[in-house]
């Protein structure tokens, strides 16, 4: 509860600082993305010709509206194919002209409608991206925002966040948090050990059981955390289990809580959802939860095992991002150093470029002052990859610290 309240004066804190967002260079971005905008309503250049490329790819005289699922589908199933739905994934396994160009419009419309001109005028004041943020909007604890996208900023969209002069970007993220929460929170010796040590996780854990292969490794780890239990998922998990049992089994127990109807809590007592309520999914973002599948069938009750064995480690990793939110705030206190961002195991700190440096060490105790507060004290880690910038967009090029 002590977390939660501290959570909320963070978002209030940071809604009133704002992500600094440079107005300009997010129009130039758009103009070059999407060309120049018509006059009215209508759609700028470069989406009304991907438009006009999808429909002439389906004939002479064919008029098909790409932003209109249902349009899509019935141009498809003329052409002699059908389609369940318009999804990525569905599209790039149909061989027809008419499916890169469409590819193509769904990504540039998804950041026209998400990220245009409309949201800047809506969201951005006086240089200055204010989120309204819901801590433990979703059922894991994990945070939600009230419209603005701020938890889903498109890569191409960061340009434009940009640090005032004189002053830089902490960006900070949680390196494979996820896996070391289960190693806390299930108290695997051997788990409890790679995620002590310093370096990447899943090279350690490939050495352990996976004759050096990072890849495999990573699937094992993660299957076992979100469910994946057929296949390739299926033998990797078999050989995390001799090498782990208690991890595996502390996620099987979950699932099989979840199956036969059973609540099931994170670390600090967060309880799931119950079966069959609204509102079940763990992440609005990812969509991970329950299926549709009636109440009470087989495929329900394993689509309920596959929530509850990762909300138990999910949510536990939203028990320590509240925590350690709290103690990075007591950290930065008496510094002009501002938090203005936070995205579940992410966040950004805007100060001036003198006290980088020091923000960054103050990142690492919040989470170290997190870990233990919230797990006890335990050999896990819970490192960050630290990079300094001016703008947001060049975190991912920068070489993190750690």
């Amino acid at each position: 509860l002590a977390g939660e309240s501290a959570a909320t004066l963070v978002a209030a804190e940071m809604t009133h600082a704002g992500v600094p967002w440079r107005e300009e260079a997010h129009r130039e971005l758009l103009t070059e993305l999407l060309g120049e905008r018509y006059a009215g309503s209508g759609e700028p250049r470069r989406l009304a010709e991907l438009a006009e490329e999808v429909s002439r790819a389906f004939g002479p005289g064919a008029r098909v509206r790409p932003d209109l699922p249902a349009d899509v589908i019935r141009a498809f199933r003329q052409a002699g194919i059908r389609l369940s739905s318009t999804r990525a994934w569905e599209l790039r396994r149909v061989e027809h002209p008419a499916v890169e160009p469409l590819l193509r419009y769904k990504k540039l419309y998804r950041l026209y409608t998400a990220h245009g001109w409309s949201w800047l005028r809506t969201w951005v004041r006086n240089g200055r991206f204010r989120a309204e943020y819901q801590p433990g909007g979703a059922a894991s604890g994990r945070w939600t925002t009230n419209g603005g996208g701020a938890l889903q900023i498109p890569k191409v969209v960061r340009r434009a966040v940009r640090a005032d002069p004189g002053w830089r970007l902490v960006v900070a993220d949680a390196d494979q948090m996820e896996p070391r929460v289960l190693a806390a929170i299930s108290r695997d010796r051997g788990l409890m050990e790679v995620a002590g040590k310093g370096g990447d996780l899943y090279t350690a854990l490939s050495e352990r059981g996976f004759s050096g292969d990072r890849e495999q490794a990573k699937l094992a780890l993660l299957g076992a955390i979100y469910g994946q239990t057929s296949g390739d998922g299926l033998r990797n998990l078999a050989a995390l289990r001799r090498r782990f049992p208690a991890a595996v089994g502390y996620v099987d127990a979950a699932a099989r809580d979840g199956e036969e109807g059973r609540l099931v809590r994170t670390w600090l007592g967060r309880t799931c959802p119950p079966s069959g309520a609204d509102g079940h999914t763990l992440d609005e973002d990812s969509g991970d939860g329950p299926d549709g599948a009636a109440a009470g069938s087989t495929a329900a009750a394993r689509a309920r095992g596959r929530f509850t064995r990762n909300f138990v480690v999910q949510g536990s990793a939203a028990d320590w991002a509240v925590v350690m939110l709290a103690a990075l705030r007591q950290e930065l206190a008496g510094m002009r150093a501002e938090l203005v961002f936070f995205q579940h195991d992410e966040v950004i700190v805007h100060c001036p470029a003198e006290e980088a440096h020091t923000v960054a060490e103050a990142v690492r105790q919040a989470g170290a002052r997190a870990g233990e507060a919230v797990f006890g004290v335990t050999p896990v880690r819970f490192p960050f990859g630290i990079a300094t910038v001016e703008c947001y967009a060049d975190a991912a090029k920068a070489p993190a610290s750690g």
